[in-house]
Protein backbone atom coordinates (compact mmCIF):
# COMPACT_ATOMS: atom_id res chain seq x y z
CA UNK A 1 0.00 0.00 0.00
CA UNK A 2 1.36 3.18 -0.72
CA UNK A 3 2.74 5.10 2.29
CA UNK A 4 0.63 8.36 2.19
CA UNK A 5 -2.56 6.37 1.95
CA UNK A 6 -4.16 5.33 5.15
CA UNK A 7 -7.31 4.42 7.02
CA UNK A 8 -8.67 6.34 10.02
CA UNK A 9 -8.04 4.19 13.00
CA UNK A 10 -11.35 2.45 14.43
CA UNK A 11 -10.74 4.14 17.70
CA UNK A 12 -9.83 7.10 16.67
CA UNK A 13 -12.02 9.73 18.78
CA UNK A 14 -12.68 12.88 17.23
CA UNK A 15 -14.36 15.31 19.43
CA UNK A 16 -16.18 18.42 17.76
CA UNK A 17 -15.91 21.24 20.34
CA UNK A 18 -17.38 24.71 20.40
CA UNK A 19 -15.01 27.09 22.40
CA UNK A 20 -13.22 23.81 23.95
CA UNK A 21 -16.29 22.85 25.42
CA UNK A 22 -17.76 19.64 23.87
CA UNK A 23 -20.19 20.79 21.11
CA UNK A 24 -24.20 19.56 21.36
CA UNK A 25 -27.18 21.11 19.47
CA UNK A 26 -28.03 23.86 22.47
CA UNK A 27 -24.67 25.60 22.48
CA UNK A 28 -24.48 25.25 18.91
CA UNK A 29 -27.86 27.31 18.46
CA UNK A 30 -26.57 31.49 18.39
CA UNK A 31 -29.65 32.54 21.26
CA UNK A 32 -29.25 29.44 23.24
CA UNK A 33 -25.48 29.24 23.03
CA UNK A 34 -24.49 32.86 23.97
CA UNK A 35 -26.98 32.19 27.20
CA UNK A 36 -24.77 28.89 28.22
CA UNK A 37 -21.55 30.30 27.47
CA UNK A 38 -22.64 33.45 29.90
CA UNK A 39 -24.26 31.14 32.59
CA UNK A 40 -22.60 28.02 32.78
CA UNK A 41 -18.96 28.27 30.94
CA UNK A 42 -18.28 30.99 32.34
CA UNK A 43 -19.37 31.08 35.80
CA UNK A 44 -18.24 27.48 35.97
CA UNK A 45 -14.78 28.72 35.01
CA UNK A 46 -14.58 31.39 37.15
CA UNK A 47 -15.54 29.24 40.00
CA UNK A 48 -12.95 26.45 39.75
CA UNK A 49 -10.19 28.92 38.88
CA UNK A 50 -11.10 30.63 42.29
CA UNK A 51 -11.14 27.34 43.99
CA UNK A 52 -10.36 24.46 42.02
CA UNK A 53 -9.56 21.58 45.17
CA UNK A 54 -13.79 22.37 45.96
CA UNK A 55 -14.67 20.89 42.26
CA UNK A 56 -11.75 18.19 42.60
CA UNK A 57 -13.47 17.21 46.58
CA UNK A 58 -16.83 17.04 44.82
CA UNK A 59 -16.28 14.71 42.25
CA UNK A 60 -14.83 12.12 44.56
CA UNK A 61 -18.84 11.58 45.11
CA UNK A 62 -19.76 9.48 41.76
CA UNK A 63 -22.97 11.20 43.13
CA UNK A 64 -21.89 14.70 41.81
CA UNK A 65 -20.13 13.79 38.80
CA UNK A 66 -22.61 15.28 36.36
CA UNK A 67 -23.05 18.57 38.61
CA UNK A 68 -21.71 21.91 38.54
CA UNK A 69 -18.19 21.04 38.72
CA UNK A 70 -14.97 21.00 36.12
CA UNK A 71 -13.28 17.29 36.22
CA UNK A 72 -9.94 18.79 35.87
CA UNK A 73 -6.85 17.90 38.43
CA UNK A 74 -6.24 21.18 40.32
CA UNK A 75 -2.72 22.00 39.19
CA UNK A 76 -4.49 22.76 35.82
CA UNK A 77 -6.39 25.51 37.00
CA UNK A 78 -3.61 28.39 35.26
CA UNK A 79 -4.89 26.43 31.88
CA UNK A 80 -8.63 26.80 32.66
CA UNK A 81 -7.84 30.42 33.74
CA UNK A 82 -5.95 31.61 30.29
CA UNK A 83 -9.27 29.92 28.47
CA UNK A 84 -11.49 31.96 30.79
CA UNK A 85 -9.77 34.68 29.83
CA UNK A 86 -9.71 33.54 26.23
CA UNK A 87 -13.51 33.17 26.21
CA UNK A 88 -14.35 37.04 27.84
CA UNK A 89 -12.15 37.99 24.70
CA UNK A 90 -13.67 36.49 21.88
CA UNK A 91 -17.27 35.79 23.16
CA UNK A 92 -17.65 39.36 24.91
CA UNK A 93 -20.03 39.64 21.69
CA UNK A 94 -21.56 36.67 23.00
CA UNK A 95 -21.96 37.47 26.50
CA UNK A 96 -23.33 40.77 25.66
CA UNK A 97 -26.02 38.93 24.15
CA UNK A 98 -27.13 37.06 27.09
CA UNK A 99 -27.04 39.86 29.03
CA UNK A 100 -29.31 41.68 26.49
CA UNK A 101 -31.37 38.68 26.61
CA UNK A 102 -31.76 38.72 30.42
CA UNK A 103 -32.37 42.55 30.52
CA UNK A 104 -35.19 42.87 27.40
CA UNK A 105 -37.09 39.43 29.64
CA UNK A 106 -37.00 41.80 32.51
CA UNK A 107 -38.14 45.03 30.71
CA UNK A 108 -41.17 42.79 29.27
CA UNK A 109 -41.98 41.60 32.75
CA UNK A 110 -41.71 44.91 34.11
CA UNK A 111 -43.96 47.28 31.58
CA UNK A 112 -45.38 44.85 28.97
CA UNK A 113 -49.06 45.13 30.76
CA UNK A 114 -51.38 45.05 27.59
CA UNK A 115 -50.82 47.89 26.07
CA UNK A 116 -48.88 48.24 22.73
CA UNK A 117 -45.28 47.16 22.71
CA UNK A 118 -44.24 49.36 20.20
CA UNK A 119 -42.71 52.15 22.60
CA UNK A 120 -40.37 49.08 24.14
CA UNK A 121 -38.63 48.31 20.91
CA UNK A 122 -36.72 51.55 21.85
CA UNK A 123 -35.42 49.95 25.32
CA UNK A 124 -34.36 46.76 23.32
CA UNK A 125 -30.45 46.22 24.07
CA UNK A 126 -28.58 47.04 20.86
CA UNK A 127 -27.18 43.27 20.61
CA UNK A 128 -30.99 42.48 20.31
CA UNK A 129 -31.30 45.47 17.40
CA UNK A 130 -33.09 44.27 14.49
CA UNK A 131 -33.09 40.22 15.76
CA UNK A 132 -36.63 40.12 17.94
CA UNK A 133 -39.60 40.64 18.12
CA UNK A 134 -41.83 41.35 21.29
CA UNK A 135 -44.66 39.17 21.63
CA UNK A 136 -48.03 38.98 23.40
CA UNK A 137 -49.99 35.43 24.03
CA UNK A 138 -53.66 35.49 24.46
CA UNK A 139 -52.88 36.12 27.87
CA UNK A 140 -51.41 38.96 27.68
CA UNK A 141 -48.01 37.70 28.64
CA UNK A 142 -44.96 39.21 27.05
CA UNK A 143 -42.25 37.33 25.37
CA UNK A 144 -39.01 37.37 23.13
CA UNK A 145 -39.50 36.00 19.40
CA UNK A 146 -36.11 35.57 17.98
CA UNK A 147 -35.64 35.99 14.15
CA UNK A 148 -33.17 32.68 14.59
CA UNK A 149 -32.58 32.49 10.68
CA UNK A 150 -30.85 36.13 10.86
CA UNK A 151 -28.75 34.92 13.87
CA UNK A 152 -27.41 32.41 11.97
CA UNK A 153 -26.07 34.90 9.66
CA UNK A 154 -24.48 37.22 12.28
CA UNK A 155 -21.96 37.96 14.52
CA UNK A 156 -23.38 35.61 16.82
CA UNK A 157 -22.54 32.12 14.76
CA UNK A 158 -18.75 32.24 14.65
CA UNK A 159 -17.57 28.99 13.03
CA UNK A 160 -14.19 30.33 14.55
CA UNK A 161 -15.15 28.69 18.09
CA UNK A 162 -15.53 25.42 15.94
CA UNK A 163 -12.48 22.71 16.48
CA UNK A 164 -12.16 19.06 16.41
CA UNK A 165 -9.68 16.62 19.21
CA UNK A 166 -7.98 13.76 17.77
CA UNK A 167 -7.35 11.45 20.75
CA UNK A 168 -7.14 7.76 20.92
CA UNK A 169 -10.34 5.84 22.59
CA UNK A 170 -9.56 3.47 25.24
CA UNK A 171 -12.68 1.20 25.55
CA UNK A 172 -15.31 2.90 27.41
CA UNK A 173 -13.52 5.27 29.64
CA UNK A 174 -14.76 8.88 29.00
CA UNK A 175 -15.03 11.38 31.43
CA UNK A 176 -18.62 13.86 31.35
CA UNK A 177 -18.42 16.14 28.98
CA UNK A 178 -21.24 18.97 28.77
CA UNK A 179 -19.48 19.96 32.53
CA UNK A 180 -15.75 20.52 31.72
CA UNK A 181 -13.83 22.20 28.80
CA UNK A 182 -11.68 19.91 26.64
CA UNK A 183 -8.13 20.71 27.75
CA UNK A 184 -5.22 19.38 25.43
CA UNK A 185 -3.84 16.19 26.78
CA UNK A 186 -0.47 14.71 25.65
CA UNK A 187 -1.01 12.54 22.67
CA UNK A 188 -4.16 14.83 22.12
CA UNK A 189 -4.09 16.92 18.50
CA UNK A 190 -6.85 19.80 18.39
CA UNK A 191 -7.54 21.40 14.92
CA UNK A 192 -9.85 24.64 14.84
CA UNK A 193 -12.07 24.07 11.60
CA UNK A 194 -15.76 24.91 10.90
CA UNK A 195 -17.79 21.74 11.56
CA UNK A 196 -19.74 22.68 8.15
CA UNK A 197 -16.18 22.20 5.78
CA UNK A 198 -16.27 19.60 3.62
CA UNK A 199 -13.04 18.44 4.66
CA UNK A 200 -14.98 16.84 7.55
CA UNK A 201 -16.34 14.57 4.91
CA UNK A 202 -13.24 13.19 3.67
CA UNK A 203 -11.82 13.12 7.07
CA UNK A 204 -14.42 10.34 7.86
CA UNK A 205 -14.28 8.69 4.41
CA UNK A 206 -11.03 7.11 5.90
CA UNK A 207 -12.85 5.04 8.18
CA UNK A 208 -13.67 2.64 5.82
CA UNK A 209 -11.67 4.22 2.42
CA UNK A 210 -8.07 5.15 1.66
CA UNK A 211 -7.05 8.32 1.24
CA UNK A 212 -3.96 10.54 1.18
CA UNK A 213 -2.65 11.73 5.02
CA UNK A 214 -0.75 14.48 3.56
CA UNK A 215 -4.27 15.97 2.05
CA UNK A 216 -6.11 15.32 5.15
CA UNK A 217 -3.44 17.18 7.06
CA UNK A 218 -3.41 20.08 4.95
CA UNK A 219 -7.13 20.41 4.80
CA UNK A 220 -7.16 20.08 8.57
CA UNK A 221 -4.90 22.91 8.92
CA UNK A 222 -2.33 20.28 11.01
CA UNK A 223 0.82 22.02 11.31
CA UNK A 224 3.47 20.12 9.92
CA UNK A 225 5.96 19.79 13.50
CA UNK A 226 2.35 18.00 14.94
CA UNK A 227 2.45 15.82 11.58
CA UNK A 228 4.13 12.84 13.02
CA UNK A 229 1.66 12.56 16.30
CA UNK A 230 -1.32 13.07 13.97
CA UNK A 231 -0.36 10.08 12.04
CA UNK A 232 -1.07 7.89 14.67
CA UNK A 233 -4.78 8.31 14.27
CA UNK A 234 -4.59 6.57 11.02
CA UNK A 235 -3.49 3.11 10.00
CA UNK A 236 -2.36 1.30 6.93
CA UNK A 237 -5.13 -2.05 7.80
CA UNK A 238 -8.36 -1.15 5.74
CA UNK A 239 -11.20 -2.10 8.49
CA UNK A 240 -13.47 -5.21 8.32
CA UNK A 241 -15.40 -5.22 5.61
CA UNK A 242 -19.34 -4.16 6.09
CA UNK A 243 -21.52 -6.95 4.74
CA UNK A 244 -24.54 -4.86 3.22
CA UNK A 245 -27.95 -6.34 4.03
CA UNK A 246 -29.87 -7.84 1.21
CA UNK A 247 -32.83 -9.63 3.20
CA UNK A 248 -36.41 -9.62 1.84
CA UNK A 249 -37.95 -8.15 4.82
CA UNK A 250 -37.18 -5.56 7.06
CA UNK A 251 -34.20 -5.88 10.08
CA UNK A 252 -34.48 -3.84 12.86
CA UNK A 253 -30.83 -3.22 15.02
CA UNK A 254 -30.73 -1.77 18.28
CA UNK A 255 -27.09 0.33 18.50
CA UNK A 256 -27.25 1.30 22.10
CA UNK A 257 -29.27 4.02 23.87
CA UNK A 258 -32.09 5.52 21.56
CA UNK A 259 -30.17 4.28 18.21
CA UNK A 260 -32.25 1.85 15.86
CA UNK A 261 -31.33 1.15 12.11
CA UNK A 262 -34.06 -0.34 9.87
CA UNK A 263 -32.96 -1.78 7.15
CA UNK A 264 -35.82 -3.04 4.33
CA UNK A 265 -35.54 -3.32 0.31
CA UNK A 266 -35.01 0.31 -1.31
CA UNK A 267 -34.53 2.10 2.26
CA UNK A 268 -32.32 2.58 5.05
CA UNK A 269 -33.41 4.29 8.09
CA UNK A 270 -31.61 5.46 11.62
CA UNK A 271 -33.23 6.73 14.76
CA UNK A 272 -31.49 9.11 17.14
CA UNK A 273 -27.67 8.41 15.96
CA UNK A 274 -25.42 7.54 18.85
CA UNK A 275 -23.06 4.93 17.82
CA UNK A 276 -19.97 3.47 18.77
CA UNK A 277 -16.33 3.10 18.06
CA UNK A 278 -15.05 -0.30 16.55
CA UNK A 279 -12.29 -1.86 18.64
CA UNK A 280 -12.08 -4.46 20.79
CA UNK A 281 -13.97 -3.66 24.24
CA UNK A 282 -15.09 -5.59 27.01
CA UNK A 283 -18.92 -5.03 25.64
CA UNK A 284 -20.24 -6.36 22.27
CA UNK A 285 -21.46 -3.62 19.78
CA UNK A 286 -23.14 -2.57 16.53
CA UNK A 287 -20.43 0.36 15.29
CA UNK A 288 -19.82 2.88 12.54
CA UNK A 289 -18.61 -0.21 10.89
CA UNK A 290 -22.08 -1.82 11.13
CA UNK A 291 -23.94 1.11 9.37
CA UNK A 292 -24.80 1.26 5.70
CA UNK A 293 -22.44 2.96 2.99
CA UNK A 294 -25.94 5.09 2.36
CA UNK A 295 -28.25 6.49 5.10
CA UNK A 296 -31.67 7.14 3.46
CA UNK A 297 -32.69 8.94 6.18
CA UNK A 298 -32.18 9.95 9.94
CA UNK A 299 -34.85 10.28 12.47
CA UNK A 300 -34.59 12.62 15.12
CA UNK A 301 -36.78 12.09 17.79
CA UNK A 302 -36.12 15.22 20.40
CA UNK A 303 -33.48 18.08 20.92
CA UNK A 304 -31.87 16.26 24.28
CA UNK A 305 -27.66 15.67 24.11
CA UNK A 306 -28.48 11.91 23.99
CA UNK A 307 -30.43 11.82 20.81
CA UNK A 308 -28.88 14.29 18.67
CA UNK A 309 -25.24 13.51 19.36
CA UNK A 310 -23.23 15.38 16.59
CA UNK A 311 -19.84 13.44 17.63
CA UNK A 312 -21.64 10.56 15.81
CA UNK A 313 -23.82 12.69 13.41
CA UNK A 314 -21.09 14.52 11.85
CA UNK A 315 -19.26 11.32 10.54
CA UNK A 316 -22.43 10.19 9.36
CA UNK A 317 -22.65 13.64 7.40
CA UNK A 318 -21.41 12.49 3.65
CA UNK A 319 -23.49 9.22 4.37
CA UNK A 320 -26.62 10.70 5.05
CA UNK A 321 -29.76 11.73 2.12
CA UNK A 322 -31.88 13.14 4.27
CA UNK A 323 -32.16 14.09 7.96
CA UNK A 324 -35.57 14.56 9.36
CA UNK A 325 -36.09 17.11 12.38
CA UNK A 326 -39.03 17.39 14.92
CA UNK A 327 -40.83 20.97 13.88
CA UNK A 328 -39.66 23.54 16.73
CA UNK A 329 -41.16 26.79 17.61
CA UNK A 330 -37.77 28.43 16.11
CA UNK A 331 -38.43 31.75 17.56
CA UNK A 332 -37.18 30.77 21.47
CA UNK A 333 -34.13 30.07 23.44
CA UNK A 334 -36.03 26.91 24.86
CA UNK A 335 -36.99 25.61 21.91
CA UNK A 336 -34.51 26.67 18.65
CA UNK A 337 -35.09 24.95 15.30
CA UNK A 338 -33.13 22.52 14.51
CA UNK A 339 -33.66 22.52 10.45
CA UNK A 340 -31.61 25.68 11.14
CA UNK A 341 -28.95 23.95 13.37
CA UNK A 342 -28.84 20.93 10.94
CA UNK A 343 -28.50 23.02 7.32
CA UNK A 344 -25.79 25.63 9.40
CA UNK A 345 -23.42 22.47 10.35
CA UNK A 346 -23.57 21.02 6.56
CA UNK A 347 -26.29 18.82 6.40
CA UNK A 348 -27.50 19.42 2.66
CA UNK A 349 -31.81 17.52 2.86
CA UNK A 350 -32.92 18.54 6.55
CA UNK A 351 -37.10 17.75 6.46
CA UNK A 352 -39.38 19.30 9.56
CA UNK A 353 -42.00 16.88 10.12
CA UNK A 354 -45.14 17.74 12.05
CA UNK A 355 -47.53 16.10 14.38
CA UNK A 356 -49.25 13.20 12.08
CA UNK A 357 -47.03 14.50 9.03
CA UNK A 358 -46.27 11.46 6.87
CA UNK A 359 -43.03 11.12 4.67
CA UNK A 360 -43.33 8.34 2.29
CA UNK A 361 -40.33 5.87 2.44
CA UNK A 362 -40.54 2.33 -0.75
CA UNK A 363 -42.67 0.23 1.11
CA UNK A 364 -44.85 2.21 3.45
CA UNK A 365 -43.97 5.80 5.69
CA UNK A 366 -42.80 7.11 8.68
CA UNK A 367 -44.95 9.75 10.47
CA UNK A 368 -44.53 12.05 13.23
CA UNK A 369 -46.62 11.25 16.48
CA UNK A 370 -47.16 13.89 19.41
CA UNK A 371 -44.74 13.43 22.43
CA UNK A 372 -45.76 13.95 25.86
CA UNK A 373 -43.51 14.60 28.58
CA UNK A 374 -39.85 14.48 29.31
CA UNK A 375 -39.01 18.52 29.06
CA UNK A 376 -39.90 19.91 32.28
CA UNK A 377 -43.90 21.27 31.34
CA UNK A 378 -41.70 23.45 28.85
CA UNK A 379 -43.46 25.16 25.89
CA UNK A 380 -41.07 22.82 23.55
CA UNK A 381 -42.65 21.62 20.42
CA UNK A 382 -39.37 19.86 18.78
CA UNK A 383 -40.77 16.42 19.88
CA UNK A 384 -41.65 13.83 17.96
CA UNK A 385 -42.40 9.72 18.00
CA UNK A 386 -42.95 7.90 15.04
CA UNK A 387 -44.84 5.08 13.62
CA UNK A 388 -42.59 3.27 11.25
CA UNK A 389 -44.65 1.05 8.69
CA UNK A 390 -43.28 -0.78 5.89
CA UNK A 391 -45.35 -3.24 3.91
CA UNK A 392 -48.15 -5.35 6.49
CA UNK A 393 -44.77 -4.74 9.02
CA UNK A 394 -45.30 -1.75 11.88
CA UNK A 395 -43.86 -0.44 15.18
CA UNK A 396 -43.58 2.28 17.20
CA UNK A 397 -40.49 4.26 18.06
CA UNK A 398 -41.58 6.19 21.26
CA UNK A 399 -38.11 7.20 22.93
CA UNK A 400 -38.93 8.86 26.53
CA UNK A 401 -42.62 9.44 26.07
CA UNK A 402 -44.30 10.11 29.38
CA UNK A 403 -47.80 8.73 29.01
CA UNK A 404 -49.41 11.39 31.12
CA UNK A 405 -52.70 11.72 29.24
CA UNK A 406 -53.55 7.81 27.76
CA UNK A 407 -56.29 9.22 25.81
CA UNK A 408 -53.63 10.63 23.32
CA UNK A 409 -52.38 7.05 22.89
CA UNK A 410 -56.31 5.97 21.76
CA UNK A 411 -56.63 8.87 19.25
CA UNK A 412 -53.35 7.70 17.24
CA UNK A 413 -54.34 4.36 17.60
CA UNK A 414 -57.64 5.15 15.94
CA UNK A 415 -55.21 6.58 12.83
CA UNK A 416 -53.09 3.95 13.28
CA UNK A 417 -54.08 0.95 14.78
CA UNK A 418 -52.37 -2.39 16.22
CA UNK A 419 -48.44 -2.25 15.37
CA UNK A 420 -45.84 -5.01 15.83
CA UNK A 421 -43.54 -3.29 17.70
CA UNK A 422 -42.81 -1.02 20.47
CA UNK A 423 -39.94 0.47 21.56
CA UNK A 424 -40.56 2.53 24.86
CA UNK A 425 -37.60 4.52 27.05
CA UNK A 426 -38.69 4.29 31.11
CA UNK A 427 -36.49 6.56 32.00
CA UNK A 428 -38.95 7.28 34.29
CA UNK A 429 -37.64 9.35 37.45
CA UNK A 430 -35.32 11.69 35.69
CA UNK A 431 -32.79 14.88 36.20
CA UNK A 432 -34.81 18.21 37.47
CA UNK A 433 -35.59 20.40 34.55
CA UNK A 434 -32.50 22.84 35.55
CA UNK A 435 -30.21 20.01 34.86
CA UNK A 436 -30.46 20.44 30.71
CA UNK A 437 -32.38 24.12 30.83
CA UNK A 438 -31.16 26.09 33.81
CA UNK A 439 -28.25 28.15 32.34
CA UNK A 440 -31.20 29.17 29.80
CA UNK A 441 -33.84 30.76 32.38
CA UNK A 442 -33.60 34.87 32.58
CA UNK A 443 -34.76 34.58 36.14
CA UNK A 444 -33.86 32.18 38.89
CA UNK A 445 -35.68 29.30 39.30
CA UNK A 446 -37.97 28.32 42.73
CA UNK A 447 -36.57 24.67 43.55
CA UNK A 448 -39.36 23.05 44.73
CA UNK A 449 -40.81 23.92 41.30
CA UNK A 450 -37.43 22.74 39.36
CA UNK A 451 -37.62 19.50 41.62
CA UNK A 452 -41.02 18.34 40.75
CA UNK A 453 -40.61 19.29 37.10
CA UNK A 454 -38.30 16.35 35.76
CA UNK A 455 -37.29 14.65 32.29
CA UNK A 456 -39.07 11.81 33.41
CA UNK A 457 -40.80 8.63 31.14
CA UNK A 458 -43.08 6.27 31.40
CA UNK A 459 -43.02 4.57 34.95
CA UNK A 460 -44.55 0.89 34.74
CA UNK A 461 -48.26 1.34 35.27
CA UNK A 462 -48.17 4.49 32.35
CA UNK A 463 -46.11 2.69 29.57
CA UNK A 464 -48.54 -0.81 30.24
CA UNK A 465 -51.62 1.63 28.88
CA UNK A 466 -49.91 2.36 25.82
CA UNK A 467 -49.31 -1.38 25.24
CA UNK A 468 -52.96 -2.01 25.99
CA UNK A 469 -53.78 0.29 23.34
CA UNK A 470 -51.61 -0.77 20.60
CA UNK A 471 -51.30 -4.66 21.58
CA UNK A 472 -47.89 -5.19 20.45
CA UNK A 473 -46.60 -8.58 20.19
CA UNK A 474 -43.10 -7.44 20.97
CA UNK A 475 -42.02 -4.43 23.24
CA UNK A 476 -38.61 -2.87 24.06
CA UNK A 477 -37.12 -0.94 26.38
CA UNK A 478 -34.47 1.22 25.50
CA UNK A 479 -33.23 4.92 25.69
CA UNK A 480 -31.94 4.34 29.45
CA UNK A 481 -28.32 5.46 28.61
CA UNK A 482 -26.92 2.20 30.21
CA UNK A 483 -24.40 1.36 27.86
CA UNK A 484 -20.89 2.48 29.06
CA UNK A 485 -19.88 4.10 25.54
CA UNK A 486 -22.80 6.90 26.38
CA UNK A 487 -21.21 7.88 29.50
CA UNK A 488 -19.61 11.03 28.39
CA UNK A 489 -23.27 12.57 27.81
CA UNK A 490 -25.05 10.58 30.16
CA UNK A 491 -23.58 10.00 32.96
CA UNK A 492 -25.78 7.11 33.94
CA UNK A 493 -24.89 4.19 36.15
CA UNK A 494 -28.23 2.20 37.56
CA UNK A 495 -28.09 0.20 40.58
CA UNK A 496 -30.70 -3.06 40.83
CA UNK A 497 -32.87 -0.72 43.37
CA UNK A 498 -33.00 2.28 41.26
CA UNK A 499 -36.58 3.04 40.63
CA UNK A 500 -36.02 2.84 36.39
CA UNK A 501 -34.53 -0.34 36.53
CA UNK A 502 -37.67 -1.92 39.21
CA UNK A 503 -40.60 -0.32 37.14
CA UNK A 504 -38.72 -1.78 33.82
CA UNK A 505 -38.45 -5.15 35.04
CA UNK A 506 -41.81 -5.02 36.17
CA UNK A 507 -43.09 -3.77 33.07
CA UNK A 508 -41.39 -6.50 31.23
CA UNK A 509 -42.73 -9.01 33.61
CA UNK A 510 -46.20 -7.83 32.64
CA UNK A 511 -46.07 -7.94 29.40
CA UNK A 512 -44.24 -11.39 29.18
CA UNK A 513 -47.46 -12.47 31.03
CA UNK A 514 -49.78 -11.39 28.48
CA UNK A 515 -47.96 -13.13 26.16
CA UNK A 516 -45.86 -10.73 24.53
CA UNK A 517 -42.20 -10.49 24.34
CA UNK A 518 -40.26 -8.17 26.37
CA UNK A 519 -36.96 -6.63 26.96
CA UNK A 520 -35.07 -4.13 28.32
CA UNK A 521 -32.33 -3.65 25.74
CA UNK A 522 -28.81 -3.53 26.21
CA UNK A 523 -25.56 -3.14 23.79
CA UNK A 524 -26.76 -4.42 21.18
CA UNK A 525 -29.91 -6.73 19.74
CA UNK A 526 -31.03 -8.04 16.10
CA UNK A 527 -34.82 -8.03 15.37
CA UNK A 528 -35.91 -9.89 11.99
CA UNK A 529 -39.72 -9.49 11.19
CA UNK A 530 -39.90 -12.47 9.27
CA UNK A 531 -42.86 -14.25 11.18
CA UNK A 532 -41.46 -11.53 13.97
CA UNK A 533 -38.84 -13.93 15.63
CA UNK A 534 -36.17 -12.59 16.72
CA UNK A 535 -32.44 -13.36 15.68
CA UNK A 536 -30.43 -14.39 19.16
CA UNK A 537 -26.79 -14.79 17.12
CA UNK A 538 -26.74 -10.79 17.55
CA UNK A 539 -28.84 -10.66 21.01
CA UNK A 540 -27.64 -8.94 24.59
CA UNK A 541 -29.96 -7.83 27.13
CA UNK A 542 -29.91 -6.56 30.25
Amino acid sequence: MDADLVYLKPNALIEPLFNQWYAWSYLLSPASSAMLVANAHVKLMQSFVASPQIHVSALQNPAMRGGPFLDIPAERAPEVKALLEKTLRSQAHVIELAEGIKALDKTLADEAKGFSLEALYRKVPEALKGYVELVYDLKDSASIRFFEGLLYRSRYHDTSSHSLCFSLMQPDTRQFVLSTPRLENPGDVMVQIPFDSPVLDDLYRLRYEAGSFEKIRAGLGVPAEKAELFRTFFTDAPPRARTPYTGDLPRVRYFGHACVLIEAPGVNMLFDPVVSYDFDGKHDRFTHADVPETIDYVFITHNHQDHILFEALLELRHRIKHVVVPRANGSTVMDPSLKLLFQALGFKSVIEIGEMDPIPVPGGHVMGLPFLGEHGDLDILSKRAYHVLLGKHSMLMMADSNNIEPRLYEHIHAHVGDVEIVFIGMECEGAPMSWLYGPLFTRPLVRKNDQSRRFDGSDCDKALKIIEVFKPGQVYVYAMGQEPWLRHVMNVVYSPEARAIVESNRFCDLVRARGATAERLFLQKEIQFQDLAVSSDHSRSR
